[in-house]
Formats: structure tokens, sequence, C-alpha cells
């Protein structure tokens, strides 16, 4: 990644996507965002050593279902009022998998995504940017998001395994 230029980068929120699924009802899928999202990424000279810092509201999760929404926010789940970010600083990389502790309602875990540099380019605008991706799937009960309701006819309303997608794009350190 040697076209990234040294310094800090600052996280895009209007080109950057922090979505998850999750099953429901044991059928379907639920889908949802945060849409608050901050961070950065430091790089090292030479492009590398990079290390990506991201806070997400937990009070902007959007499923567009309001009910939902505000169920998400509660105590039963994110408690929004209580814990209202999400964190993720990383603590290496290592070829394709992005290491890091991720931290959910005061719990933090180390985890490990799937990694992707997606290239780097100077918009029409004059702004170099870099784009990143991330995969990972986590068990939410480990988070202690545990609310669940039993089907009448067996298993539960949600699951436990959500999948997790990061589309991140971040502009270069300008010029003092």
């Amino acid at each position: 990644m040697t076209d990234l230029t040294p310094g800090t980068w600052t996280l895009d929120p209007a080109h950057t996507s922090a979505a998850f699924t999750v099953r429901h009802a044991g059928i379907s899928k639920a889908r949802g965002q945060f849409t608050d999202i901050e961070g950065s990424l430091e790089v090292g000279e030479g492009g590398e050593n990079l290390a990506f810092n991201t806070s997400l509201k937990t009070a902007s999760i959007n499923t567009a279902q309001p009910d939902r929404d505000n169920h998400l926010r509660s105590g039963d789940f994110f408690d929004a009022e209580k814990f209202p970010e999400i964190t993720f600083t990383s603590t290496k990389v290592e070829g394709d998998k992005l290491i890091g502790d991720l931290t959910i309602r005061d719990i933090t875990k180390s985890v490990e995504l799937d990694f992707t540099y997606e290239g780097a380019a100077t918009d029409p605008f004059g702004v170099y940017r870099s784009g990143f991706t991330g995969e990972t799937t986590i068990s939410r009960k480990e988070f202690g998001l545990t609310w669940n309701a039993a089907l009448e006819a067996g298993g539960v309303m949600v699951g436990d395994n959500v999948k997790i997608l990061i589309e991140a794009e971040f502009t270069a350190p300008t010029a003092a």
C-alpha cells in the first residue's frame, strides 16, 4: 500500500457503510446499519503499519423499521443511553486479516475481519481517497446482546451470529 500518504487519514462518513445482517425467526434475515460513524486511519512511513480507529453511535441504528430501531436502542439490546458507542481499534494487520478490539456494551473482544484494500485515487475535487472493506461474523451473546423470544414452532426470534460488513473510505491528510 505504498500509494498511501503517511499520517492521519479521516473517515468519510458519507462514503462509508457499517452494516449488519442477523437471522430473523429462523427463516429470513434482518439487515441494518449505523449511520453516525467516525474514525481515522494512521498510516506509517512507506504506506505500512496501518492502524484503524472507529466509533459507531448506537442511537444511529437504522433497519428501516422505526419500532425495531427503538427496540434495538433499548436496554434489551444496545442500551444507547448507557452505551452510546460501539468502538473498534485495530491491533494489527496480517495480510488479508485485520485484527482488533471490538467493544459493545463495555465488553471488549478481539475480532478478526477479512480485510481488503480497495485502492486509492484522487477524486474530481482533488481529494486523495483510499478504500477498505472488512467482513466478520460475531456472536452477539458474547457482547451482552442476549434478548430473544421463543417461537411457537420452535427456535428463536433473533439469531446469535451477526455478520458485519464495513466499507470504509478515508481522505488523505492535508498539507499544513
